[in-house]
């Protein structure tokens, strides 16, 4: 990790940068850094904030979408965060789009890339066996078109993630609530500018679950990126920023705090 990881009151969370707020949500299995690209191409103009979400803290009882969305808001009104662009990855983007249902108020606009919401395989359709480095080694490197970005170092973070009995539960618990949590009902209440990034090669939430994702935002903006699976942000930096570039310029803010 290669920027300063801030702690107060209880988060911790990465705050680069000045200017409009860029909110960004990893997903289950991702860390800060997978937000790396974003943070590079533009906290020079922009108030890039990612928050660790507390996904393997939560007692297994309570591991679920609606303890994650509560530590949002709560995370949010610590910071006095308002007129955010919010971008999810995974089950980041689900965090969001629940986030944006309840506060309309406070997204001007949102970004989802490989989100969850609609339909997911997890862990690639398994849940992970505690123990076991080729299984995790092979259940990483299938969220990636290129096995390569599976470097040693993400494939250990998730090793010892989930060779924790109580973390292993806590991500079980969480990837069945996203399961649940089906927001195809909901999805015509987003109104704010939505942005849509997939890999075209995407396994976890194929390339029908971002049409799907289309068909439901009315007015929202679709884009592939070839060679890609779950996350173009890391898969392909350049390419996932011009698109979001060209996006924040169409539907510039009136205001930002």
């Amino acid at each position: 990790m290669k920027y300063q990881v801030h702690q107060e009151g209880g988060f911790r969370f990465i705050d680069e940068g000045k200017g409009e707020n860029l909110l960004l949500l990893h997903g289950l299995f991702g860390a800060l850094s997978n937000w790396d690209g974003v943070i590079d191409g533009f906290s020079d103009r922009f108030r890039v904030l990612i928050p660790v979400l507390p996904i393997y803290e939560l007692p297994p009882r309570k591991a679920g979408l609606e303890a994650l969305l509560a530590f949002l808001e709560e995370f949010l009104a610590f910071k006095d965060l308002k007129n955010l662009t919010l971008l999810g990855n995974s089950l980041g983007g689900h965090i969001g789009l629940l986030y944006t249902l309840k506060n309309p108020e406070n997204v001007q606009r949102l970004v989802l890339t490989g989100s969850s919401g609609l339909f997911e395989n997890s862990m690639g359709g398994s849940f992970p066996k505690r123990g076991s480095y080729d299984y995790i080694a092979e259940r990483v490197a299938y969220t990636f078109y290129d096995p390569k970005v599976a470097t040693k170092e993400l494939i250990d973070e998730v090793f010892e993630t989930t060779s924790s009995i109580a973390k292993c539960m806590s991500i079980v618990g969480i990837a069945k609530s996203a399961q649940r949590h089906n927001l195809a009902r909901e999805l015509d209440r987003i109104k704010v500018p939505t942005l849509l990034v997939w890999g075209l090669n995407d396994t976890i939430t194929p390339p029908y679950v971002g049409h799907e994702f289309h068909r439901l935002i009315e007015g929202s903006e679709l884009h592939f990126i070839d060679k890609c699976c779950h996350a173009p942000m890391m898969e392909h930096p350049q390419k996932f920023n011009a698109i979001l570039e060209q996006f924040l310029a169409k539907h510039p803010l009136l205001e930002w705090a």
